[in-house]
């Protein structure tokens, strides 16, 4: 699964997610992608889940790209611990999405019904609203 190799603080302030992303809104490397409406916190989990969604849609034909990477430390108190004695361990790792950024693209060749198909049952495994995105080379053929 995705994670820092090493951060410069353990554990992070829960932080605010307003307004829309201002990098990462559009199209770099495939033809299709999906692209988040809302904020919200994606673990490596779901990135991860996502990921082997859309592979195996694909049969293993063209390329995905990850655009998001989870670099925020997600903190858990032990079940049944008593209030106090400082902040929980990390329990997994987040990645920070705001609307308008692009988490998945795919390309090298692949049809555009096995595309679609390959992001819709990706935006299954996440925890924000989604759509695809059709990149302007690949919507003038």
């Amino acid at each position: 699964m995705l994670m820092p190799k090493r951060v410069k603080y353990r554990k992070q302030m829960r932080g605010r997610m307003k307004g829309k992303a201002q990098r990462g809104s559009e199209i770099h490397f495939g033809e299709y992608a999906l692209q988040s409406l809302e904020p919200g916190w994606i673990s490596a989990r779901q990135i991860e889940s996502a990921r082997r969604a859309m592979v195996r849609a694909m049969r293993r034909r063209g390329k995905v790209w990850i655009r998001i990477f989870p670099d925020k430390p997600i903190t858990k108190r032990a079940a049944e611990s008593r209030m106090g004695k400082g902040k929980g361990d990390v329990d997994y790792w987040a990645a920070v999405v705001k609307p308008g950024r692009i988490m998945f693209e795919i390309g090298g060749g692949i049809p555009e019904d096995i595309a679609k198909r390959a992001l819709k049952l990706a935006s299954y495994k996440l925890s924000v609203k989604t759509r695809i995105i059709v990149s302007d080379s690949a919507a003038g053929e």
